[in-house]
């Protein structure tokens, strides 16, 4: 039988009748002969949940502060919420007379570096998930988690989820790699922002990957890129619809075709904006050993300056602490638009215009062949959205 990998977002889970239609979801799949894979999410804002109590043990009465949480609990606190998440789905599928087993991404062979928060994976062996298929059962993955060479618990950062079901379905030669979440698929701009904007139906794996790279939340950009080594075709679909429905629209990220893709916007959220004038090479170094995310860095006339996520907890207290006999400073409470497509940072008259059609003026600009963003106060992103989508995609370039 082919194998179908079926992930399922913490919103699809969210409580236990979500968590029944998506089990009912996955027994329609299994009935309809194919072996199935599921990867799940931590419930709802589970992981959130945890990392407010992370946070809040950090502190010490009576003190003003705290430390940040060390990196390696952090993974062995997190990790467990996609745990509940595959125990659960696992028994309400039993309940359906479904035959069901639940493994972490340890015991599914996910393999990853040794970096904590933010793991990559290097090697997917999934020899116990291809033995429980072969048993006839349904295999229900922790998602989000592997282990290190040195046998560490470790996360793959935000949306790791979907890198691992790619990961999966690769390793497995899946028929296909099924995206559940709150959303239908791939829209020109994010339809909360910006209410014109269009479902794109299909997109080629380099603009899907630009996206996710640029902060578009329905793929994981690393998931796109194992999609793309393997030629994985990855579906992205509104759980409800087929949930409920049994079918709905999708977006299908597939390779390359003729013909140019569509231009689409892209806002981000939880940035910060690290410059140093003086000494880059000691805060490049200092960046380094703190494990910090930079994106986007240039260095010019010896100036350094680079974005820096929030979303993965980056360890700023200890990235300050090396670099602290160095001048930087380090900007918060910042957010990005990015216009993505074929050309987009190659025109200069195109960037002159996206600059004058922003509400206020970019804290910093980058531009690239397939991508170009601006860095703006977190508040004025949506606005930007709008105003780069009106100008740029409702209207064409």
């Amino acid at each position: 039988m082919s194998v179908v990998v079926q992930k399922f977002g913490g919103s699809s889970l969210a409580d236990l009748e979500r968590l029944g239609r998506v089990a009912d979801l996955v027994m329609r799949t299994r009935r309809a002969g194919h072996d199935v894979v599921v990867v799940v999410s931590a419930m709802g804002k589970a992981t959130d949940a945890l990392l407010t109590l992370a946070r809040e043990a950090a502190r010490v009465p009576g003190e003003t502060g705290g430390s940040e949480p060390s990196r390696r609990e952090l993974d062995m606190l997190v990790s467990t919420g996609e745990r509940v998440s595959m125990a659960l789905l696992s028994i309400a599928i039993r309940a359906r007379g479904g035959d069901a087993v639940s493994l972490t991404g340890s015991q599914s062979g996910i393999f990853t570096n040794d970096r904590h928060f933010d793991a990559r994976i290097i090697e997917v062996r999934p020899f116990r998930v291809e033995d429980e298929l072969a048993r006839g059962r349904i295999v229900i993955v922790a998602g989000y988690q592997g282990m290190s060479y040195r046998r560490e618990i470790t996360t793959l950062g935000r949306g790791g989820s979907d890198t691992t079901a790619v990961a999966l379905a690769a390793a497995l030669g899946a028929e296909r790699c099924e995206i559940y979440s709150d959303v239908d698929g791939v829209y020109t701009a994010d339809p909360r922002s910006v209410e014109d904007a269009r479902h794109l139906p299909e997109l080629d794996y380099a603009t899907m990957q630009e996206m996710a790279e640029a902060g578009a939340k329905v793929l994981n950009a690393r998931a796109v890129e194992w999609a793309e080594k393997s030629r994985i075709v990855i579906a992205a679909r509104r759980t409800s619809d087929f949930a409920t429905d049994g079918g709905g629209r999708e977006t299908r990220v597939v390779p390359a075709t003729f013909g140019r893709a569509p231009w689409t916007v892209i806002g981000a959220q939880k940035l910060a904006l690290l410059r140093a004038a003086g000494a880059p090479q000691a805060v490049l170094a200092a960046a380094v050993e703190a494990a910090l995310p930079l994106r986007d860095f240039t260095l010019d006339d010896g100036a350094l300056t680079a974005t820096i996520s929030l979303l993965n907890a980056p360890d700023l207290a200890r990235f300050r602490a090396l670099a602290e006999d160095s001048p930087f400073t380090l900007e918060a409470d910042l957010g990005q638009v990015s216009l993505v497509g074929v050309g987009v940072g190659d025109e200069p008259g195109l960037v002159a215009r996206a600059c004058a059609a922003l509400p206020e003026a970019p804290r910093w600009l980058v531009a690239s062949p397939l991508r170009l963003s601006a860095i703006v106060a977190a508040p004025a992103v949506p606005a930007a959205e709008r105003a780069w989508h009106a100008a740029f995609v409702r209207g064409g370039a």
